[in-house]
């Protein structure tokens, strides 16, 4: 019986090959900590008119992408919480920067709507919960939904900017990082920080994307990112620190009257704010509209069409790949404009010299990105991807099992320095290979179970004769005692 288990056990191991260690199997890997960075507004291209050294010096030490795609709408809020949550607008539902209050007319702006945790506490969880409900410490500074809770827990380690903070001031930029490398990583042990600065969006609105305004202000982000480095370095965390530099969106030139025809919702013929219970305008080139009961089809029959730079829909019918209608809290009737183009309620009130929100697919639209750090190859150029994906890579770069979400960690794996890439030939020669020694490993076991239980039985077979001859012996020496006891 001993040899019939051992070579059972043989069988099994050499026909199983997931019993063993496969050739080739990588080490577990050792978790390193991560920093998301967002520059807001930064175009894929603001660094092509502009010396940005420090820029140029990551990307040959890290990944660079061609650009991202965002979600939209691409604007702050929304595109920042897709980040953190790896859903499309329409499945995290922080649908706008604005909270609203349909019923009672309320509006609130940019900052007050983060202190509002209905709206963006909607069934979808920001990494920074998730990290700590798996045993990790995570910390977010000035990110968009840092100040909320979710399902009653809060960011562990967070800070929202005051309402009036000078967003360009360099000296305070240098404050923040200092606070999350050596108070955060090192002092405090964090694992996870997203870190978020308000330019060059600022001065893109401002002066526009093609200013010189906007180049100095893409020269002071290089800055930034080089004292990123630095300050990593001298706290010693260069070599278990990954760092993700992204955007939320990008921008583009505002087109002005006397140069085109303008949008004034207003001015348009059969339309009128009468048959409107709800509207959200004036804010960008994007709008929404709640009709008065019974009135949906007049305003929207009257608005199609309009103005040949107006997209109009209602919200079931937007394009599908926008991502933006299976949401109760997107109003009936959407409504966007082309790149250049913004919407105006009763008169003009909007007068930024660039603009974004506008269909993400338009290339002013995109934001760059930029990885570094022990997890992520070396001088590497990649091609575009959705925004959507870099909350899986984040995921699994902190080695946490990520929340439901629309990304894919194999968007991004190519970016990793652990990924090996194959042509589809060395897949199916690899694949080939594998199979046929896996084949061989159950032929060679079964071979071996065979030949192990032939000399089994064999020497089994042996020994039952020994034991009959031996058994002779031992009757007759019984016999002879029983003989002698019985005298």
């Amino acid at each position: 019986m001993p040899a019939m288990l051992l070579a059972f056990c043989v069988c099994l191991l050499l026909a199983s090959p997931s019993l063993g260690v496969p050739l080739g199997e990588p080490h577990k890997r050792v978790r390193n900590k991560l920093l998301l960075v967002s520059f807001d507004g930064f175009r894929w291209d603001y660094d092509r008119d502009v010396d940005t050294p420090n820029l140029d010096i990551m990307a040959q030490d890290g990944v660079r992408a061609t650009y991202v795609t965002p979600p939209f709408i691409t604007i702050t809020s929304p595109a920042h919480f897709t980040l953190l949550t790896g859903r499309y607008i329409e499945n995290h539902g922080v649908i706008h920067n604005m909270w609203f209050n349909t019923t009672t007319q309320e509006k609130k702006q940019y900052y007050m709507t983060q202190f509002v945790d209905e709206w963006w506490d909607n069934g979808s969880l920001p990494i920074w919960i998730t990290a700590q409900r798996q045993g990790l410490k995570a910390g977010s500074l000035h990110f968009p939904g840092t100040a909320s809770l979710y399902q009653g827990e809060k960011v562990q380690v967070g800070e929202m900017e005051p309402i009036f903070y000078n967003h360009s001031n360099e000296t305070a930029w240098h404050e923040k990082v200092d606070k999350v490398m050596g108070s955060w990583f090192s002092e405090q042990d964090l694992d996870f920080v997203s870190l978020y600065f308000g330019e060059p969006d600022s001065t893109g609105h401002k002066y526009g994307p093609d200013s010189p305004q906007r180049r100095e202000m893409v020269k002071q982000v290089d800055r930034t990112v080089g004292y990123i480095r630095q300050a990593a370095q001298k706290h010693g965390l260069t070599d278990r620190l990954n760092i993700i530099i992204t955007a939320d969106h990008g921008m583009t030139t505002v087109l002005r009257n006397g140069l085109v025809k303008e949008i004034i919702i207003s001015k348009i013929p059969g339309f009128s704010f009468k048959d409107i219970k709800f509207q959200l305008l004036d804010y960008g080139p994007i709008g929404m509209l709640l009709p008065k009961e019974g009135m949906l089809e007049k305003v929207y029959n009257a608005l199609k069409g309009a103005h040949p730079n107006l997209h109009v829909y209602k919200k079931e019918d937007m394009p599908s790949y926008l991502h933006y209608s299976n949401h109760p809290r997107i109003l009936p009737i959407v409504l966007f404009a082309d790149p250049g183009f913004v919407i105006n309620g009763l008169f003009p009130v909007q007068f930024n010299k660039g603009e974004h929100g506008f269909d993400n697919q338009a290339m002013d639209m995109k934001p760059f990105f930029r990885a570094v750090g022990p997890d992520f190859h070396r001088n590497l150029v990649v091609g575009p991807f959705e925004t959507v994906h870099v909350y899986p890579l984040m995921c699994h770069l902190l080695g946490i099992t990520p929340e439901v979400n629309d990304g894919s960690v194999d968007a991004t794996r190519h970016l990793l320095a652990s990924f090996k890439d194959s042509s589809p030939a060395e897949r199916s020669e690899q694949g080939a290979v594998s199979r046929a020694l896996i084949g061989l490993g159950a032929v060679a076991g079964f071979l071996a179970l065979v030949f192990v239980v032939a000399v089994s039985h064999s020497t089994y077979k042996r020994r039952r004769g020994n034991r009959s001859c031996e058994g002779g012996v031992d009757t007759e020496e019984k016999d002879g005692i029983s003989t002698q006891t019985s005298f």
